[in-house]
């Protein structure tokens, strides 16, 4: 069984994501997806995030047919024990040349030619200025 894994706040759920996931899926057999708490979401990327929270975010993602479980990680280490426990991480390929939180951990990283138009960030500004 290979093991995979995919980590990330998934705040609002888009096409992008799905490809990300179905790709991921496609590598193994077991997909884990690893989520930013609130409160690191918040830190990372302001007070105005995560526009859903943490156990909305979760339960989505548990509904969707390539996630086979998803966790929570609340800091750098948590997300390693995590990343120890599995095969293969995914990351989209805007993470080439960019350090990596227990890179050092993984087995394999595959990166994911992420699609630019879709984008969290570029669906909330859309959203705002409507």
């Amino acid at each position: 069984m290979s093991k995979i894994l995919v980590n990330g706040t998934f705040d609002i759920i888009h096409i992008g994501h799905l490809k990300l996931l179905e790709y991921a899926k496609s590598l193994g057999t077991f997909l884990t997806v690893a989520i930013d708490t609130d409160e690191r979401v918040r830190s990372n990327k302001g007070t105005s995030r995560p526009i859903n929270n943490e156990y909305e975010r979760k339960v989505m993602l548990e509904f969707l047919k390539p996630v086979d479980k998803v966790v929570l990680f609340s800091n750098d280490q948590e997300l390693i024990d995590i990343i120890k426990q599995n095969d293969i991480v995914v990351k989209g390929s805007d993470y080439k040349d960019k350090f990596i939180v227990g890179e050092a951990f993984c087995k394999q990283i595959i990166f994911y030619d992420r699609i630019e138009e879709y984008s969290t960030t570029k669906k909330i500004r859309n959203i705002i200025t409507r």
